[in-house]
């Protein structure tokens, strides 16, 4: 039932998302027209191993060449935008209000972080993620011209590897992160690599610092 109209339901607040993050759990929504959200923790949870991933010899000479500019935390609504709707890379999408308000709010409180991929004035791919210690919850990407998600993810993982990061969660594996060295552990295992993680504090601007 809706958070609206239960009498009996949780109040959802970015503080109950943070702990759920703590505990393995995250929330996800049916569809974007769907006023309630749901909680998940998958018996298999999908990782990139920072200190193993991959990137491909054509996605290295993109990243040379390509003629886009990066940039991260600038623009979140319009990064959770191009996430939520539907394209040439999703038919349908679980991002509904209730996500956009959450997120949001955790994004004015530095704990969502986006990359960003411009061409002039126009956002033409990008991600956002939760950053809580040293662990980073990928969330969703999203793509308007091609590899335009790539370039994001590869700023990402060069990012969160600059930044000390210990665990890049992507909660599930596509064919697409598996390009990137993405694999499925056991939920046990994932907790055990959460709670170590969670010990320390990474850096998500390193990176810009150093060059």
């Amino acid at each position: 039932m809706s958070r609206k109209t239960d009498p009996f339901a949780i109040d959802l607040t970015p503080e109950l998302i943070v702990r759920a993050y703590q505990a393995g759990i995250f929330p996800m929504a049916e569809d974007a027209g769907s006023a309630d959200l749901f909680w998940v923790s998958p018996q298999q949870r999908g990782i990139i191993p920072l200190d193993d991933f991959h990137i491909s010899k054509s996605l290295r000479k993109t990243l040379k060449t390509h003629p886009y500019e990066i940039k991260v935390d600038t623009d979140f609504e319009a990064v959770i935008e191009g996430c939520a709707t539907a394209g040439v890379d999703r038919d349908s999408t679980w991002i509904n209000k209730e996500i956009r308000r959450l997120y949001g709010a955790l994004f004015t409180r530095g704990l969502v972080h986006t990359v960003e991929v411009w061409d002039g004035l126009a956002l033409v791919g990008g991600l956002y993620g939760v950053s809580l210690g040293a662990a980073f919850f990928g969330e969703s990407m999203f793509h308007r011209k091609t590899d335009c998600s790539k370039i994001a993810m590869a700023n990402l993982l060069f990012r969160l590897k600059a930044g000390r990061y210990r665990l890049l969660d992507t909660q599930f594996v596509t064919d697409h992160l598996k390009t990137f060295g993405g694999i499925e552990i056991p939920r046990e295992d994932y907790e055990v690599r959460l709670a170590e993680a969670l010990r320390y504090q990474a850096d998500y601007r390193a990176i810009d610092r150093t060059g």
